[in-house]
């Protein structure tokens, strides 16, 4: 049994019983991982991630009653720390990038394997921002501007580093620790690269710097 300080707590979230009962069924054998809860649509989702501020939320996109969309960005507006994937069946654009401005850590395709799936969680609790190589490319190959802003900027050298370890899923601890700054400084650049990028928030910077090789 694992360390329950180490343990990443997560909340499924899927209208269809079969699918959280197949991914709890997955997710209990995993010594690191353990289901904290189910919701079958996004108002429950909101409900539960703030009783059980739980680690991850694995949601999917449409759902009846309140989608996935609508749940990422209740859970912004109420700065629910739980960090939320994306795991759905619907692969069209439309749906990624709004579900990346309403601040999702990661979007996936159900088909994904299940160990793949296990060190997807992981990573997006670390911090990191997670998009399967086919939404990736999805999102990259369009051509609307208005998806991803920001495609220009003139970054200093040292707020490009800055970025390069946001797209890293470094915390801003974590920078001034590798780039010797103190906290206040890396909090200034941040500011500084998002205003610079014309982007809201980190998940888009990282995004940003993915697509543009920063």
């Amino acid at each position: 049994m694992a360390d329950r300080d180490r343990t990443i707590r997560v909340l499924l979230v899927d209208d269809h019983q079969v699918v959280r009962r197949g991914l709890r069924t997955f997710l209990e054998v995993q010594d690191d991982i353990e289901v904290a809860g189910e919701a079958s649509d996004g108002a429950g989702a909101v409900e539960l991630a703030e009783e059980l501020r739980p680690d991850v939320v694995l949601m999917d996109v449409k759902m009846p009653g309140t989608d996935g969309i609508a749940a990422l960005r209740t859970l912004r507006g109420l700065e629910n720390p739980a960090r939320v994937l994306i795991v759905t069946s619907f692969t069209e654009r439309r749906t990624v990038v709004p579900a990346l401005r309403a601040g999702a850590a990661g979007y996936l395709y159900k088909d994904i394997d299940p160990e793949a799936l296990a060190r997807a969680i992981r990573s997006v609790h670390a911090g990191h921002v997670l998009l399967q190589p086919e939404v990736a490319a999805a999102l990259f190959a369009q051509e609307d501007t208005q998806a991803l802003p920001g495609r220009g900027g003139n970054l200093t050298e040292r707020e490009r580093e800055v970025l390069s370890l946001i797209a890293d899923g470094r915390s801003n601890r974590e920078i001034a620790k590798a780039l010797v700054l103190s906290e206040k400084t890396v909090k200034t650049h941040v500011s500084n690269i998002l205003m610079k990028l014309d982007l809201a928030d980190r998940t888009q910077a990282a995004l940003w710097a993915v697509r543009h090789g920063a």
